[in-house]
């Protein structure tokens, strides 16, 4: 589990074929084999460390749901530690199971913020809303606006400063995660739909049994 606070920017040192070696300093301070690191939002397993950088395995299905796969040396990379037991959670619960990935649409400067808006799938587009939560390549941002196939956040100078979106060009991928709880909800939502009928309150007690 995340909070999608950026602790650190990263830098791809090499990209193989189902492997990444990730250059970082504070990220790995506690780290060892076998932790989970988010990578641009996608939550992966450490299973090489050494003093500047880690390596991680990637199995197609993250290569699939992710941009990961598109990364290059030299690449800016989000990076967050697992959340540790009793610390605080500065941003939303974020799994690091990536849902689909994304595309800038648009980057506008509004004073020292950036406008920033991505095109998403219908399927992803269901679960954002207005001031809910997303998180873009793991980082948690609030949605300012949405329509039926794109969402607008805002990126404040120190976000900018601290992630790699501020970086991001018209056209490129992003990975997008929607808040669990939107998820719940919705499965919630649609269980009550398909028991609670007439017939289910009838055959409860609620109701009379309908007349054949």
């Amino acid at each position: 589990m995340f909070t999608g606070i950026i602790e650190e920017v990263g830098a791809v040192r090499a990209a193989h074929p189902g492997k990444l070696i990730i250059s970082a300093t504070r990220i790995i301070e506690d780290t060892k084999e076998g932790d989970s690191i988010s990578i641009n939002g996608a939550c992966l397993t450490v299973t090489e460390i050494s003093d500047d950088s880690f390596s991680v395995d990637m199995m197609p299905e993250t290569l699939r749901r992710t941009n990961l796969g598109l990364l290059q040396p030299g690449e800016k990379v989000n990076l967050e530690r697992a959340l540790a037991v009793g610390g605080r959670l500065g941003g939303h619960f974020v799994q690091g199971h990536v849902d689909e990935t994304g595309r800038v649409i648009s980057i506008t400067p509004e004073e020292e913020a950036l406008l920033v808006r991505f095109e998403a799938p219908q399927e992803i587009m269901r679960y954002i809303v207005r001031k809910g939560f997303i998180a873009v390549d793991g980082v948690s941002l609030t949605v300012v606006e949405c329509d039926s196939s794109s969402f607008e956040v805002s990126l404040v100078a120190f976000t900018q400063q601290t992630t790699n979106l501020a970086s991001k060009r018209p056209g490129d991928v992003v990975n997008l995660e929607v808040d669990i709880i939107a998820k719940y909800v919705e499965r919630l939502r649609g269980e009550a739909s398909s028991v609670v009928t007439m017939e289910f309150l009838a055959e409860h007690g609620f109701l009379s049994a309908p007349q054949r």
